[in-house]
């Protein structure tokens, strides 16, 4: 069976045929994925794990959670979307949370995993933001909040986030390369598979004179990116 990849879904109840395709995927996956591996912003936004109700997300848990019971493995990497994903949604759903990044491997070989907000270096404020929200104080102050200020505080980020994108260029909200061959570096790889920047697309380099490849994941609510891998061979589709 085959292994597969999937990221940036940024499920909403606004956009209903996002999440009716990720319910037709899953359902299409039993019998024919061993695993799947979430590399983050599953959801357009979560504020903690008893905040599903409120964000209309409660379906989305039972795909998943059916899909598991179902004997898919399912693997889930934090996005910036999604970060406050914890245990409890674990639990409810059967599948097991991974740090960012994950070192698995693929036949022989070592593959990394990560969403890749954490490769866009140039990107001075997304980062200074991520640092600050990703500390065990920030996370506590936002959820002890009650679940209406959550729902505030998310939408008043995002309307900010939009705002800032439009003053910042298309480079530097993409990968530092440079970045990305020094993580490939530390942890000894030569393929790393992430998400976030939306361009899917297969990057091949050479690192320290070996060839080697970045696999970019597309987006769902447009493209509906997977990156299959069967036989030792990756597949991009979408």
């Amino acid at each position: 069976m085959s292994i597969a990849f999937i990221a940036d879904l940024h499920l909403d109840p606004v956009r209903p045929e996002s999440t009716q395709w990720f319910k037709e995927f899953m359902n299409n996956s039993t019998g024919l994925l061993s695993r799947l591996y979430i590399l983050g912003d599953l959801f357009e936004v979560w504020i903690g794990d008893d905040g599903g109700d409120a964000l209309g997300q409660r379906a989305v848990e039972n795909i998943i959670k059916s899909t598991a019971n179902a004997g898919l493995d399912i693997f889930f990497i934090h996005g910036n979307r999604d970060f406050l994903i914890g245990d409890d949604f674990a639990k409810r759903t059967g599948c097991k949370i991974l740090p960012d990044p994950t070192l698995i491997t693929l036949g022989s070989e070592p593959v990394l995993l990560t969403h890749g907000d954490t490769l866009c270096t140039d990107d001075i404020e997304h980062q200074t933001a991520r640092k600050e929200m990703m500390t065990s104080k920030w996370k506590i102050a936002f959820l002890n909040k009650s679940v209406t200020e959550r729902m505030d505080t998310a939408r008043s980020m995002r309307t900010k986030s939009e705002t800032s994108k439009k003053t910042k260029s298309m480079e530097m909200m993409d990968v530092n390369q440079q970045h990305v061959e020094k993580v490939m570096r530390e942890y000894g790889v030569l393929t790393m598979i992430h998400g976030h920047t939306h361009k899917p697309a297969v990057h091949e380099f050479n690192l320290d004179n070996v060839p080697a490849k970045r696999y970019v994941l597309g987006d769902w609510y447009t493209q509906k990116s997977v990156l299959y891998y069967d036989h030792g061979r990756f597949s991009l589709r979408g």
